[in-house]
């Protein structure tokens, strides 16, 4: 079994970890292109250029399904990426976890790039999956920058100035950015008020893990033989995992496959 994950950087380490964790045995492929990040602020047609690109390079090495692990290329270029591969190649996108986060009851905020805050597309899945909860779309301005280039301080002040603007009796916070993932820790953190009932983050890594697995006939298998492979792919070229992502635990889960080509 072959897993590939797309992303324009190293937010696509939430899902291939999650992956990891569900199937040790599965082979992955994380196909990327940091050197065209940050894609939100893009046109759609720049984003569904880059994102078919980064695909395709996946595609080459044959895996059985494909998640686009980034929310601005599933807004902007899932359309495209599955008229390309499919039915050939299963392709999952990933959706701000909005509908289990209204679910829990209480005010909901959603943190995401300033790009997708207040867009048409964001405010489409409030209005139909949010079920009259009380949600504050929260702007991140620098905040995936920051975790790609695991600038510590960029990072601090980013989730410093994103709590500031998140009401105080929000209960749910829902991670509208694959590289928010990777610091999802820091943001309860910052977000958790002093006597207010504990904070509850949705993302999106474990729930496309999950569907990927469905879309292709298999059953998550913690236990099965850790023996898979991890391929990185940058710009299409076979490299290494970045040095920033050994500084999150997840890019530390993928590191110790054997071998990372």
């Amino acid at each position: 079994m072959k897993i590939a994950l797309m992303d324009s950087g190293i937010g696509l380490l939430a899902a291939a970890a999650a992956v990891r964790r569900l199937r040790p045995d599965a082979d992955l492929v994380l196909s990327s292109d940091p050197g065209s990040m940050p894609w939100g602020p893009r046109t759609p047609e720049d984003v569904t250029a880059l994102a078919l690109a980064v695909a395709e390079a996946a595609a080459l090495h044959r895996p059985d399904a494909l998640i686009v692990a980034c929310n601005t290329a599933s807004v902007r270029a899932l359309p495209a990426l599955r008229a390309r591969l499919e039915p050939g190649v299963p392709v999952i996108g990933t959706v701000p976890a909005i509908k289990p986060a209204a679910a829990g009851g209480g005010p909901v905020a959603i943190w995401a790039t300033p790009a997708t805050t207040g867009s048409p597309y964001q405010r489409g899945l409030i209005e139909e999956f949010a079920d009259g909860a009380d949600v504050t779309e929260v702007a991140c301005p620098g905040l995936a920058d920051a975790v790609e280039y695991a600038d510590q301080t960029a990072i601090d002040a980013a989730i410093a100035a994103a709590a500031a603007r998140t009401p105080e009796d929000v209960r749910a916070v829902v991670l509208g950015c694959t590289h928010y993932e990777l610091v999802a820790e820091r943001i309860r953190a910052a977000v958790q008020r002093p006597g207010r009932p504990p904070l509850v983050l949705h993302g999106s890594a474990g729930a496309v893990a999950a569907q990927a697995l469905r879309r292709i006939g298999e059953l998550p298998d913690p236990e099965a033989p850790a023996d898979s492979t991890v391929t990185v792919l940058l710009s299409g070229r076979e490299g290494a995992l970045p040095a920033t992502a050994l500084t999150y635990e997840e890019g530390r889960i993928l590191s110790a496959v054997s071998p990372v080509r």
